[in-house]
Order: C-alpha cells, then sequence, then structure tokens
C-alpha cells in the first residue's frame, strides 16, 4: 500500500527535522520549510533519497567539505544557500 502525499509530505517534515546531528537538522529543517511544499514529484523522490544518506556525509557534502554524488550536486546546492 502506497501513502498519500499528505502523509509523504509529513514524514519528510519530520526526517528533516529529526536527524542525527543538530547542523543537519537545522539545514534540512529549514530547506523544508522553505522548498518542502513546492517540490516536484521527481525532486521529492530525490530529497527522501538524500535523507537517506549519512548526516556526516551530507554535512561535509553541504559545507563543501567534499564533493556530492553527481545524482545529488543540485540538490546539496539548494540546500546549502
Amino acid at each position: 500500500m502506497s501513502e498519500d502525499h499528505a502523509t509523504r509530505m509529513k514524514r519528510l517534515a519530520m526526517r528533516s527535522m529529526r536527524r542525527g546531528i543538530k547542523e543537519m537538522d537545522l539545514i534540512l529543517s529549514r530547506f523544508w520549510a522553505e522548498e518542502g511544499p513546492g517540490l516536484s514529484a521527481d525532486d521529492l523522490d530525490l530529497y527522501e533519497a538524500l535523507l537517506h544518506e549519512n548526516d556526516q556525509d551530507l554535512y561535509q557534502w553541504v559545507s563543501g567539505q567534499a564533493a556530492p554524488p553527481a545524482r545529488f550536486s543540485a540538490l546539496i546546492a539548494r540546500l546549502g544557500k
């Protein structure tokens, strides 16, 4: 059974706020509040995949300490603004 759009949006909002490290909580929850509701279906899929990544890797990508995988590079650029 697949979840409806509203349930998915709530789940992604919660996953954006409850990470492992506080820095990523702040970055992802801000991004979600500003852009989450307007993301396309493809962008939602990509964002959800990004949320499965390790927080330490995410932070290094967003902070520019390491290059993100190519499939996440445009999304990471949006997160870091």
